[in-house]
């Protein structure tokens, strides 16, 4: 599974891929992951996943589909935390209001999976400039914390731009993604799977044929 830990913080080949002419290189790794989740689009993305043989990382929150997280899990993919609230001005106004967020989550999982998970990814990203209006410092005082009791958070370097708006057309999503990722070797990209994003459910099958085609091997974040 790929570790992103020291190029990302801060910021398999198949049958498919054979059947498609497309090797994947070994020193080509990218991580498809999902923030916001779960909603009825995370089943429709886990279907999706499953037709090409790849695994992905999904940073969950306390959505009203939290039982979703089970068959997650049981497909294989990596399950991460992100938030309970996903609210900026609670969980960023102290280092304690965080972390007690965090732990709301963390419970949740584990009682419907029976692990509680131990990657993560803040909302808006380890060094947001969103927090200070609540807390200044805060993310630094953060990454510390969380490290300290044992995770590893995950940022991104390539974004889909699916969240910039409500809806945004798949064909904006798949360009964002392929041209994002056209440079790299290793690659994270943030992708969200909330119950509003459908045009990220239509590009996918096309990002991931697409980068197929780029010659990356598609891993979870572990």
């Amino acid at each position: 599974a790929l570790s992103l830990t020291s190029a990302l913080h801060g910021s398999g080949y198949t049958e498919r891929d054979e059947a498609m002419g497309v090797v994947g290189d070994a020193n080509k790794r990218i991580a498809l992951t999902f923030d916001d989740g779960p909603s009825d689009n995370t089943l429709k993305i886990l279907e999706i996943l499953r037709k090409y043989g790849i695994k992905a990382t999904f940073f969950v929150i306390n959505s009203e589909k939290l039982d979703y997280v089970k068959n997650i899990y049981e497909a294989g993919h990596t399950v991460g935390l992100h938030s309970a609230t996903h609210n900026y001005g609670e969980i960023y106004k102290s280092t304690q209001a965080y972390l007690d967020d965090l732990k709301v989550i963390s419970d949740r999982v584990e009682s419907i999976i029976g692990i509680a998970p131990k990657v993560m990814r803040f909302p808006g990203g380890s060094s947001n400039s969103v927090s200070r209006k609540y807390c200044a410092g805060v993310m630094s005082s953060l990454t510390r914390a969380v490290e300290e009791l044992g995770y590893s958070y995950y940022d991104w370097n390539v974004s889909s731009g699916d969240a910039l708006s409500e809806t945004p057309s798949f064909t904006y999503i798949r360009n964002n993604v392929l041209k994002g990722a056209r440079d790299k070797n290793s690659a994270c990209v943030l992708m969200h799977d909330s119950d509003t994003k459908t045009t990220t459910v239509k590009a996918l099958p096309e990002i991931i044929e697409g980068l197929m085609k780029m010659g990356y091997s598609f891993e979870p974040i572990t």
